[in-house]
């Protein structure tokens, strides 16, 4: 195993700040981005605009009381655009507020209390609300009042959405409390820290929320309550904490410092500044910049620097907010790549590098970086996943699969998609295929065709809610499979392409439980998860559609308790797989060589070969694997070959495992398999426990390539004989 230091794989990011030259009169209470656009509101009751470079750009509106939290119109609706933002009082009134400072309505929300929190669901068709007096209501669109949702013992600080905009989750003193729409469903409700939780955030795309409390921690829970990380105590209590809207990153906001944290928890960089506490995050739509509300009237201003991404021998860093730096750690050779607008993204592999700015993305091929492929971009790029062929771009507009030469191919839609929460769990594109989670229903997997972008036949309908799929690259689209991990972290397998007419469509197979994280190999069939504190391997998983009984002979299991409670897999190329830890540190493993080997062979449709290379290794792995390999192409001679004279005899049966293939159909093409013969004779010895081909293979007499049966050369060979002197499988011939 090669442990790689902190920051080594991942790329230790930092997080640029710059504190803004407009420094605000009064104590700063909230903060939001609209475009490159900053709109803060503070104590001196105006709604002040700033530039992304922290200059004051104009007053938006003067209020009649002192707001206390604002939320801006979701960006993601497509129907209407971010014009009104939501802003909560200290009289106990909310207003809705328009971009050019008119105020729509003012609502009295909360009498005799201040409204401390308030947020638009993701839709955009309702307002949730929280007062110092510890009721949470529902407001619509319009300001009329839904629900009175929850009425608490202290005052409420903090209040999301779950991403399905079906519950809320808010503080309680130390509780956080977790509470579905529905009047007859039932609420969650767990103690978070040992002192009053502040604040609470719940991010839409990977359904993790993260809070922060007076005990001067920052926890991250998953969707029921458990517990995934907490951090050790920290300088100050924790104010502010803010997902970044791809779920990747999150920051974390205290006294004159801001953290920038991975998804899992561990910290990536610690900024230092001179704001005072900070009592609010914001994060950009593209997930490049944040900006934070000082206590003492100052907007600090931070860029996420120094992302690198790696494929095989290639990394790239963005060194500037313009400038990227593309190494071959092999050679040593150094490029730098600079571009005109902000960089927003990248991704490197198959070959390839592709950059997205604020309004071009760049194509580069690897081996020339200097003639990229480039074109204009019609919004801001969340999200881009490579394939072998094509890639695929998210923004909030849809998903689109483009060539590397730049030329659309596809667009795929479904009613009810939200491409905003798109990502690594929830797409996966494979050459034939395009892989979805339908946000609108968890529990229902779409495939459309990458070429054409139309949807292929109904969804993959699964018990629980779907949590990410993956689906494979390597081999021909009739062996495409999706692996699915559901919420209660089992991981199942099922066949993409659809069966022929009048076929069954087979069921899911489940691979394991208590899974973390599942890949696929780049290269080959192979799959690899982390289940249960052991990473597992699965050499050909297309077994489980074949023989179900060779599934555990053609897998490793290897002890993997070193990587923590969630370790995430990275990469999977050739025979490393590597791991990322909780702490960020990266650790790689090595698989055996030959299955490599074995799926190169068989590919060539070099059968001798492929016995020739297991019968060196001399390993039952490998054999399970070729025999498998040869039952999917139908070679029935490679077949007959492994099964009887490789494949031991399964647990508990009275059979060899040759007679099970029999019943798969396992002749050669123009002649009966030996086994054939045995079994539809009843050819067992008197007494015996093994079927008598097992006893005439151990004599060896079955000639490899021979085209007769075993009975035709028994009388040359010794071999089991009755009282009569007569041979065995000879009376069963005369009988």
């Amino acid at each position: 195993m090669l442990q790689v230091p902190l920051g080594g794989g991942a790329g230790a990011m930092r997080l640029q700040l710059t504190v803004g030259n407009f420094k605000h009169s009064d104590f700063l209470t909230a903060c939001g981005w609209v475009g490159n656009d900053l709109y803060t509101c503070c104590d001196d009751k105006v709604v002040h605009k700033l530039t992304a470079e922290g200059d004051l750009a104009g007053d938006v509106v003067t209020l009649e009381s002192f707001p206390t939290d604002m939320h801006w119109f979701p960006s993601a609706n497509k129907k209407q655009q971010s014009d009104e933002f939501a802003a909560a009082c200290s009289d106990g009134t909310y207003m809705l507020v328009r971009r050019n400072g008119r105020i729509e309505k003012k609502i009295e929300a909360h009498k005799g209390a201040a409204v401390i929190a308030i947020r638009w669901n993701h839709e955009g068709t309702a307002i949730a609300t929280a007062g110092e007096d510890g009721v949470v209501k529902i407001w619509s669109r319009s300001g009329m009042l839904r629900s009175t949702l929850a009425q608490t013992d202290s005052s409420v600080y903090s209040l999301a959405w779950s991403p399905d905009s079906n519950s809320l989750c808010f503080s309680s003193g130390k509780e956080v409390i977790v509470k579905p729409l529905q009047p007859q469903a039932k609420q969650l409700m767990w103690k978070a820290h040992d002192g009053t939780v502040l604040k609470v955030d719940w991010n839409a795309v990977n359904s993790l929320i993260i809070t922060g409390g007076e005990d001067r921690k920052y926890k991250v829970w998953d969707s029921f309550g458990r517990p995934l990380f907490s951090s050790k105590p920290l300088e100050f209590a924790v104010t502010a904490v803010a997902w970044s809207p791809n779920g990747e990153l999150f920051g974390v906001g205290l006294y004159n410092s801001i953290r920038l944290c991975d998804r899992t928890g561990w910290t990536y960089s610690r900024e230092m500044t001179e704001t005072g506490s900070i009592t609010s995050i914001a994060w950009t739509s593209d997930c490049t910049q944040l900006a934070g509300a000082g206590a003492n009237g100052a907007v600090v201003f931070g860029q996420v620097l120094e992302r690198k991404v790696e494929w095989q021998n290639i990394e790239a860093l963005l060194k500037e907010t313009h400038k990227v730096l593309v190494r071959d750690i092999l050679s040593d050779m150094t490029e730098e790549l600079d571009f005109r607008d902000r960089v927003i993204g990248m991704a490197v592999g198959f070959g390839y590098l592709v950059v997205t700015t604020s309004l071009q993305c760049c194509i580069y091929l690897l081996q020339n970086l200097n003639t990229p492929h480039i074109f204009d971009l019609k919004d801001t790029v969340n999200y881009v996943q490579l394939g072998d062929k094509y890639f695929l771009m998210v923004d909030n507009n849809g998903l689109t699969i483009y060539s590397y030469e730049g030329r659309v191919i596809s667009a795929p839609k479904f009613q009810g998609m939200r491409p905003e929460v798109f990502n690594s769990q929830t797409v996966s594109l494979s050459p034939d295929c395009t892989v979805l989670i339908d946000h609108s229903d968890p529990k229902l997997v779409r495939v459309f065709e990458t070429a054409t972008g139309k949807e292929m036949g109904k969804p993959i309908a699964h018990v629980l809610d779907v949590m990410s799929v993956s689906v494979n690259r390597w081999g021909p689209s009739m062996q495409r499979k999706c692996v699915l991990q559901d919420r209660n972290r089992d991981i199942y397998i099922v066949p993409v392409a659809q069966p022929l007419q009048g076929g069954k469509e087979p069921a899911p197979f489940k691979l394991g439980t208590m899974c973390t994280s599942a890949i696929w190999n780049t290269e080959t069939d192979m799959l690899a998860a982390v289940m249960d504190g052991k990473l597992t391997v699965w050499y050909y998983p297309n077994v489980v559609f074949i023989d179900r009984d060779l599934v555990h002979q053609t897998k490793l299991v290897q002890d993997a308790t070193d990587l923590g409670k969630d370790p995430q897999l990275v990469h999977f190329h050739g025979t490393h797989v590597t791991m990322r830890r909780t702490d960020g540190a990266h650790l790689s493993h090595a698989v055996s060589p030959y299955p490599i080997a074995l799926y190169g062979i068989v590919a060539r449709s070099m059968w001798e070969h492929s016995i020739q290379l297991c019968r060196y290794v001399k390993d039952k792995t490998l054999w399970a694997c070729l025999a498998v390999m040869a039952l999917a192409e139908k070679e029935l001679r490679c077949v007959c070959v492994v099964y009887v004279r490789h494949c031991p005899r399964r647990k508990g049966a009275q059979v060899c495992v040759c007679v099970v293939y029999v019943r798969h159909g396992a002749r050669r093409e123009g002649a009966r398999c030996v086994c054939v013969v045995y079994v539809r004779h009843g050819a067992r010895r008197e007494g015996a426990q093994v079927c008598v081909c097992v006893v005439y293979v151990r004599h060896g007499a079955r000639r490899e390539g021979a085209q007769v049966c075993v009975y035709c050369v028994c009388t040359s060979w010794p071999s089991p004989k009755r009282s009569s002197g007569v041979c065995l499988c000879c009376v069963r011939r005369r009988s």
